[in-house]
């Protein structure tokens, strides 16, 4: 018999409730996606062609770059990433993979459905520190809420809510449940309507809105991520009201002509992607809300790690 997913949970202290934890704090999703990132990079690695490179001899003396005359081997550079990533990237599976074997071994299921609403609420509640959206695509996305969600159900499956009090949170926050349409939105900040005139002539001429925003975007945050914004709405309060307005008025992989922002710079802005909005009932988002209730009850600090022992994970780096 495995022992009770309680028993990893009693060995945290601190207890803290949380009110919102979806919307206000996404910490471990947020960092499974970072950490995925140099899975997904080691992984691109591995797939390219021997013949694609420039060997200089076999195994770990192969050529991979020069700089005057000083060479770069492949050992080299591998010993540098897994020095950068490899510590994590291996986390981030061993986690994923400990999630499934809990959901095997409690008996839990993630549907479409629920991993739709999760990114629904995401797609709304995102904020301008939140760069999930903009570095991961619409697969890996739903592979992470699926693993959020194996979790939260693990640790939640033995607490008793009243049917009450999970209705009277769905009548408190109906808000939350009616999901406005958003725009996956890029964008590039200039300076003066000549240099947003340049830009856009430039664009016309067949330049990459995304290379252009990393090489003229005066938005720095954005301009790092190719101009990606994730995504936006009319609703929101933290971003340039003059965003949303102009990327309404566009169809998808439309780019928009120069505006003024508030700020007084210009934006140009490319819209990749319409999600339309609407309205979740109660019998749609139930399940949702006793995970919310539920997870109010539970410790701050869980997370796959807590589960490593009941399923012998052992690791290239020792103890965790």
């Amino acid at each position: 018999m495995r022992s009770n997913p309680k028993k990893a949970i009693n060995q945290m202290s601190e207890k803290t409730p949380l009110t919102k934890r979806r919307l206000k704090t996404k910490p471990t999703l947020t960092l499974l996606i970072v950490l995925f990132l140099g899975n997904l990079f080691w992984f691109i690695l591995w797939l390219i062609p021997d013949g694609e490179r420039t060997p200089k001899s076999d195994g770990g003396d192969e050529l991979v770059a020069t700089v005057d005359g000083e060479e770069i081997t492949r050992q080299q550079w591998l010993a540098a990433m897994e020095s950068l990533y490899g510590k994590e990237t291996l986390q981030t599976l061993v986690n994923k993979a400990v999630m499934e074997k809990a959901a095997e071994e409690y008996d839990i299921e993630v549907t479409e459905e629920e991993i739709n609403l999760d990114i629904a609420l995401m797609r709304t509640a995102q904020d301008s520190t939140d760069t999930s959206f903009q570095q991961l695509d619409e697969e890996q996305l739903r592979q992470k809420v699926r693993a959020q969600l194996i979790l939260e159900k693990v640790l939640t499956k033995d607490v008793v809510l009243k049917e009450k009090d999970i209705e009277k949170y769905y009548e408190e926050n109906r808000s939350l449940y009616n999901i406005p349409t958003t725009y996956r939105t890029s964008i590039i900040v200039v300076q003066s309507k000549e240099d947003a005139e340049s830009v856009r002539k430039e664009l016309k001429d067949g330049s990459n809105f995304s290379v252009l925003a990393r090489e003229r975007s005066l938005d720095s945050s954005s301009a790092s991520l190719g101009g990606d914004i994730g995504y936006v709405n009319a609703d929101q309060t933290n971003i340039d009201s003059t965003i949303a307005d102009a990327v309404k008025s566009l169809d998808e992989k439309e780019i928009s002509d120069p505006f003024v922002m508030s700020d007084g710079r210009y934006g140009i802005v490319y819209l990749e992607e319409i999600k339309e909005g609407g309205s979740f009932t109660f019998d749609d988002v139930k399940g949702h809300i006793k995970r919310e209730l539920a997870i109010e009850q539970l410790p701050t600090s869980v997370s796959p790690e807590a589960f490593w022992n009941e399923f012998n994970v052992t690791w290239f780096y020792g103890d965790l």
